[in-house]
């Protein structure tokens, strides 16, 4: 367990370097949207090619940050039901998840995805739109989002038998949303606190 344990770490540490990285293609997508306008209300310039640029870049962000996301334990829930549950019997829900639905479907879309890529590449597929760009560096994303996604699952799938094993904490320990946000008021109010205290104390004499 603890050779798979150190396996999970690895694949943290490069989905969360990738992870982080990605955020700058996001601001590359907003330059390239701020020149694409630029150019076409002053020189009635523009062309499909950076419309589909931005496109590029943003599913790169989108992709690339997916996995990450799974390790932070941010992707988006439907609470209804989870958040009522034992914490017991929210390990239990988040395993039977990832086994049987998260890890499948990423599986299914990496084998699917691979063929797809690999022909686009080969065959120099070009967008149908006129001046658009090449296919297969879009494709080639998606491949890597969910190739990534695969390794997280697992990654995923071993902490979580390790912390209900009690052979590690749990990383992400639930908290309801009246616990955040009595959590946040309390922060709140301390900060509000710290800053009447400094505002009251006595200047020191020089």
């Amino acid at each position: 367990m603890q050779a798979l344990l150190a396996l999970s770490r690895g694949i943290d540490r490069v989905n969360a370097f990738i992870g982080k990285s990605v955020i700058w293609l996001i601001l590359l997508a907003v330059v390239v949207s701020a020149a694409n306008a630029i150019s076409r209300k002053l020189f009635n310039l523009s062309s499909n090619a950076w419309l589909e640029l931005q496109w590029y870049l943003f599913g790169g962000a989108f992709m690339g940050a997916a996995a990450y996301t799974l390790q932070m334990n941010e992707h988006i829930r439907i609470d209804v039901f989870y958040a009522s549950r034992t914490r017991k019997t929210q390990h239990w829900i988040d395993l039977l998840g990832h086994i049987f639905f998260l890890l499948p479907f990423a599986i299914l879309m990496a084998w699917y995805l691979w063929p797809y890529t690999v022909m686009a590449f080969y065959s120099g597929q070009i967008s149908t739109n006129a001046g658009g760009l090449i296919i297969w560096p879009a494709r080639a994303v998606l491949l890597a989002g969910f190739l990534m996604l695969v390794f997280q699952a697992l990654a995923e799938i071993i902490k979580k038998i390790a912390v209900m094993q009690g052979m590690m904490e749990d990383p992400h320990p639930f908290q309801s949303a009246q616990d955040h946000a009595l959590q946040e008021v309390e922060e709140l109010a301390a900060e509000v606190e710290a800053s009447k205290a400094q505002t009251k104390a006595p200047e020191v004499k020089k």
